[in-house]
């Protein structure tokens, strides 16, 4: 097996009491394509292009909500303008300055109060990459139990609805909107009449995708499995196209 090329970039971030966080978050990507990372709010990566088989670590905040995704396809164009066909940041630059991504867009949710991590692998704004979220070590706040794995790591591409596809200029297929980014109806984004628990079910959309990404959440108030809490960690390997 050939060696994986290994990236190393810690961002120590300065804390407001002088030290640093032991929050450590190892990106790997199994892609045979680059990805470039993503954060909102933002980590300060200045250099988020990972090529294939590439390894990234990062301290992470003390305190950090919010969203990580990839970007595919990415390219300058003749007047330099950086610009992705999946999760792009609107930015033109490599750096993507915190603005949300367009979709669709696998998003890795986390929530950061040091030493617990909140996490889920969401398909709430659709599917552009498989991916996996696995702790080392740790376990669930309020409990023994190891913390699990959650991830996304089936071929989407096999099962999205025609009207959910996403493709590029040419027409190839990139991506799968949800159902709410496509069809804009409020049944599927759970808004106005749709807005409560009652009224926000499970739908034919997310069941499909259910079926296949049986760990990610599939529309907006999805709870199975819930959002895990997890302490005790070592760090959080979250590797793209985990196969």
């Amino acid at each position: 097996m050939a060696n994986k090329a290994l990236i190393i970039n810690l961002l120590l971030l300065l804390l407001i009491a002088g030290g640093h966080s032991d929050i450590i978050f190892k990106y790997e990507n199994n892609c045979n394509y680059t990805v470039w990372l993503s954060a909102g709010p933002s980590v300060g990566d200045a250099d988020p292009g990972s090529g294939p088989g590439t390894l990234e670590i990062f301290t992470m905040p003390d305190e950090w909500t919010g969203s990580i995704w990839v970007r595919t396809k990415c390219s300058f164009n003749d007047s330099y303008y950086f610009s992705c066909e999946t999760g792009d940041c609107g930015s033109g630059t490599q750096d993507c300055q915190s603005p949300p991504p367009t979709y669709p867009v696998t998003l890795l949710n986390f929530d950061i109060k040091t030493p617990a991590v909140s996490y889920e692998v969401s398909l709430n704004h659709g599917h552009n990459v498989p991916v996996r979220i696995q702790p080392d070590g740790g376990s669930l706040v309020g409990g023994r139990a190891p913390c699990p794995v959650v991830d996304c790591v089936e071929d989407i591409s096999n099962v999205c609805p025609s009207p959910l596809v996403a493709t590029n200029k040419d027409g190839w297929y990139v991506g799968c909107y949800s159902a709410c980014d496509a069809l804009k109806d409020p049944k599927y984004c759970c808004t106005g009449n749709f807005s409560s628990p009652a009224a926000c079910q499970p739908n034919d959309y997310s069941k499909t995708f259910k079926q296949l990404c049986k760990l990610a959440h599939t529309y907006p108030r999805d709870n199975d499995p819930p959002t895990y809490k997890c302490s005790g960690a070592t760090s959080y390997n979250i590797t793209f196209c985990p196969f």
